[in-house]
């Protein structure tokens, strides 16, 4: 029995190692082209491992626009036009106040939802869930012709007001102030607390679990967004890092390649360290949906 576990288990990491290795390969070669001189970047067979260490790569992504527009440097065609420690900026600011926005909505909308009761509150909580089956496609233009009469497009603020209001994080919101003991909303209640200070003082606390899962949910969905970006946005000022990315490669293809993937590494270090520290609250996330409501 003891040895039937042991390669039970061996079988499984194997199995966890191959898949990683599948899921890493792709990353790990972007990473060592991005160090390299664009003239290696297509060599075959493929290097896997960096061959000049060229960190001027990254240098070139964040600041040969501006040394550019000093007169003092001019890097590769593509990264020379492309602001991107702006873009950079510009997702942060998106990302965080869209996450931090949706964050508290939800915090509201989860708990009335799951502990107030009013008129037709599950006709509507399942009319809010069926906008879930509704394609960002479908309501785009509808969403941008709103904004632009409210002199919103082309502006971070048209990015951030349509993306606070959010169904799955009602949900999910949802489902966790249901776990919390009924016992103690009546307790508070007996000793004199309002509405208002059972929400702030004892719910909104014991559902901080949620909000993390929901913040680090939305950092990842957001700061990677490209569609709403490319509709919403026209200048390269306001632009996010995808569409920076997106540039870097210059649409007549004669960016360095090498720059190119240093522009892509710095897209993917911020979401991949907020899931190394968020990883714990995130497979907890993964259970909440076990309640029933």
């Amino acid at each position: 029995m003891r040895l039937k576990f042991s390669w039970n288990k061996i079988a499984t990491y194997l199995y966890l190692l191959s898949i990683s290795t599948l899921i890493l390969m792709p990353i790990w070669w972007v990473l060592s082209t991005s160090l390299r001189l664009p003239v290696e970047s297509y060599t075959l067979p493929p290097k896997w491992f960096p061959t000049d260490f060229r960190w001027e790569n990254y240098y070139e992504v964040l600041f040969s626009y501006y040394l550019e527009k000093e007169g003092i440097f001019v890097g590769a065609q593509a990264s020379a036009n492309v602001p991107f420690l702006h873009m950079l900026r510009n997702s942060f600011i998106v990302t965080f106040l869209t996450c931090l926005g949706q964050v508290f909505f939800c915090a509201f909308a989860g708990y009335a939802f799951a502990r107030l009761e009013f008129p037709a509150k599950k006709t509507l909580f399942w009319i809010i869930m069926a906008t879930m089956m509704v394609p960002l496609q479908v309501t785009i233009i509808p969403v941008y012709i709103l904004i632009t009469k409210i002199g919103l497009q082309d502006s971070l603020t048209g990015l951030i007001l349509p993306a606070i209001p959010s169904a799955f994080g009602t949900f999910l919101m949802r489902q966790y102030y249901l776990r919390i003991p009924s016992e103690l909303e009546e307790a508070s209640i007996i000793d004199g607390a309002t509405q208002w200070e059972i929400f702030w003082k004892v719910y909104f606390p014991l559902g901080t679990p949620g909000m993390v899962v929901l913040g680090i949910l939305c950092f990842n969905f957001h700061w990677n967004e490209f569609f709403r970006p490319l509709i919403f946005l026209s200048t390269d000022f306001n632009f996010t890092v995808p569409l920076g990315v997106v540039m870097l490669r210059d649409f007549k293809m004669t960016g360095s390649v090498s720059v190119v993937f240093a522009g892509i590494i710095f897209s993917i270090i911020p979401a991949l360290v907020i899931y190394m520290f968020g990883q714990k609250h995130l497979i907890e996330g993964m259970l909440t949906g076990s309640v029933k409501g």
